[in-house]
């Protein structure tokens, strides 16, 4: 069986998947082309940590996205594209027409010197050409490495220079919402710092004009008319580098997870396939950016891998408008939709009427990606999107697992709001102590670890395997340390209650911020909230909250009188215990280019410090770190 249907379905699938792993993951594999099959279906070592799925199989991961779909579904429509400007053109490749540019731009990368192994750094808008370039370097064995869009200079070249990587792809701009981000201007600066970086091939996305290097700067559409439309698949052992991501920790640099050929394919095609319930003629829509992992599993691979259709969005939700996504979603028959909480939360701060206005009565599934979803998030999108009668998929994954881990699966798996729900097939989530015990149970909370492979785990962080050890692998032995704190309920669903360092112990008692901000943003004037511990002299950690508010819906006369309303709620939705202890009504909060809060520096904030906050390089708006800072030193917040 390779898609579940129903409850029992999923029980046999996960039993099938736990009790004897290889031959599950084997029958899941079958249904792909392979140049040579595998000889061992799992070799794995979680105190060394290494770890091999398909051990010496051969394939290509283009030959199943394209080459397969070619007899069925040439006509087919793989990729629709929307502009962020919605005056521009649509553009739309069929399968077809898909193969035919990935193997021309597969034959550009090799006329510039791309062999198999090369790194090749992508660092676009989300264009077409993205996907297709990603796709390329696939076809060849050239390793994949993008970056988003809206970094900056010194964050680009020190992931070029990380990965070694040889050639960069960029374009002159990148329109987003009303602005235009100059990749070009920002790619040379990077550049300098970069002496591996032989060629760059410059996409013209906008009529703007751009200064080229000469001998290193090339444009794409000349490389194109030098090519033919056909490229010969590179045979890839499964275990070869597919592409590299790095991915923020708290502390240090990027770290480049590695994830590799067979073991991703087979596992991001059958989460899609599964999470989704995926019909053969249904039009699904991933509003993430190719830079980020859910781009590359749940955009590119996962739905081309399964024949999809996929949609692909350049702009943003409130461009021209709060209603661009409705409006998308009704022109184009939209039936499954999987965006970021912190995207729901932004539309909902806009109001009803940019909804009202369009039907969405295409729609089947939803999702949500990124983080937890709050409870008033969750209503709102259940009610408003789904007109309630769409499950919603609140997915948990990380880049480091490659796909979704614990989900609902839609229309399969009953949902409950703010919860993951139930592992997926071949995932072995546990919960540990501090100590390393396994919690057994339900009604329990601990630190979610997983105890068995899975086939699109990370293999290594690019040229440092002792940092990925002693990341993932050395907190608790023998097992994949997720880094986040869980609850499993009493009916054995998941709750992620937020990275383990975002627990905070108050007078011996664990408080999940999560579950404190679900709290604070069901006052009505909240938009979104961020929980920090602080050092407190008799509870040990206090609660300290930072608050972006909805002026128009505050109905009190004084700062101070929010404040108390605000922590009232907290005090009436989970008790005294958490109540914050202090808060601070801000602009905006610290987020990351994906929408991830930086806690770190929130912490720094809260226990005093006004300097030192490490890298704020991946920052979308650095100035709201000042703004919160000054807000402290000014004017202290007062306590609740």
């Amino acid at each position: 069986m390779n898609k579940m249907n129903n409850l029992e379905d999923y029980a046999i699938d996960y039993r099938k998947s736990v009790t004897e792993p290889e031959k599950f993951w084997a029958y899941q594999a079958e249904r792909f082309v392979w140049r040579k099959k595998w000889d061992t279906v799992l070799e794995y070592d979680f105190e060394d940590y290494n770890v091999e799925w398909y051990k010496n199989g051969k394939l290509n991961i283009t030959e199943n996205c394209l080459d397969r779909h070619l007899l069925n579904r040439s006509d087919k429509t793989a990729i629709h594209w929307v502009p962020n400007d919605p005056k521009e053109q649509d553009r739309i490749f069929t399968y077809k027409q898909l193969h035919e540019e990935v193997s021309r731009f597969a034959n550009v990368l090799k006329n510039n010197g791309v062999q198999k192994g090369d790194r090749v750094c992508l660092y676009m808008p989300m264009v077409p050409e993205l996907a297709i370039a990603v796709l390329a370097c696939a076809r060849i064995g050239a390793i994949h490495s993008v970056v988003f869009g809206g970094f900056s200079a010194d964050a680009l070249a020190g992931r070029i220079n990380d990965a070694e990587a040889k050639i960069l792809l960029t374009a002159n701009f990148g329109p987003r919402g009303s602005k235009k981000i100059g990749l070009k201007n920002i790619a040379d600066e990077a550049l300098e710092n970069c002496p591996g970086i032989e060629t760059a091939i410059v996409l013209q996305r906008t009529d703007d004009a751009v200064e080229m290097k000469a001998g290193r700067d090339k444009w794409w559409h000349e490389e194109l008319e030098k090519v033919e439309t056909f490229c010969e698949p590179e045979i890839m052992d499964s275990e070869d580098p597919l592409f590299i991501l790095y991915t923020s920790g708290s502390t240090g640099k990027p770290k480049g997870v590695v994830h590799t050929t067979g073991g991703y394919m087979v596992y991001t095609a059958y989460t899609f396939r599964n999470v989704f319930q995926y019909q053969e003629d249904d039009i699904y829509w991933c509003t993430a950016d190719i830079g980020w992992i859910t781009g590359h599993s749940y955009i590119v691979y996962g739905p081309l891998l399964e024949g999809a259709t996929s949609v692909m969005f350049e702009g943003v939700p409130t461009f021209p408008d709060a209603g661009r996504f409705w409006r998308i979603i009704d022109r184009l028959g939209v039936n499954t939709f999987y965006t970021a909480p912190t995207a729901i939360r932004a539309l909902m701060a806009q109001g009803l009427e940019y909804v009202e206005l369009y039907k969405l009565d295409s729609l089947k599934v939803l999702g949500t990606v990124g983080e937890p979803i709050n409870r008033e998030a969750w209503d709102w999108y259940h009610h408003h999107i789904g007109k309630n009668q769409c499950p919603i998929v609140d997915t948990w994954w990380q880049t480091e697992t490659g796909g979704i881990m614990i989900s609902p699966i839609a229309g399969v798996l009953p949902t409950k709001p703010t919860y993951a729900t139930l592992p997926l097939p071949g995932i072995q989530p546990v919960l540990l102590d501090s100590e390393g015990n396994e919690l057994k149970g339900n009604g329990v909370e601990g630190n979610l670890c997983i105890k068995f492979p899975w086939p699109s785990m990370i293999r290594t962080t690019w040229g440092d395997h002792e940092r990925c050890k002693n990341t993932y692998f050395s907190t608790y032995k023998g097992y994949y340390f997720t880094g986040d704190g869980c609850r499993r309920d009493e009916d054995g669903y998941y709750r992620i209650m937020g990275r383990v360092d975002d627990v905070i112990n108050v007078s011996g008692h664990r408080l999940g911020t999560a579950e404190v901000e679900n709290a604070i943003n069901m006052h009505e004037a909240v938009v979104e909230s961020a929980v920090v511990g602080y050092p407190h002299d008799i509870k040990g950690q206090g609660i300290y909250a930072y608050v972006v508010c909805d002026a128009a819906k505050m109905e009190v006369s004084t700062m101070d009188d929010l404040k108390a309303e605000i922590a009232a709620t907290v005090n009436e939705k989970i008790g005294p215990i958490a109540r914050p202890d202090k808060i601070q009504i801000v602009r905006g909060l610290p987020k990351t280019r994906s929408g991830k809060i930086m806690r770190r520096i929130l912490r720094k904030i809260a226990a005093g410090e006004t300097s030192n906050f490490g890298d704020t390089s991946t920052l979308l708006d650095p100035s709201i770190v000042e703004a919160i800072k000054e807000g402290v030193v000014r004017d202290q917040p007062v306590n609740a």
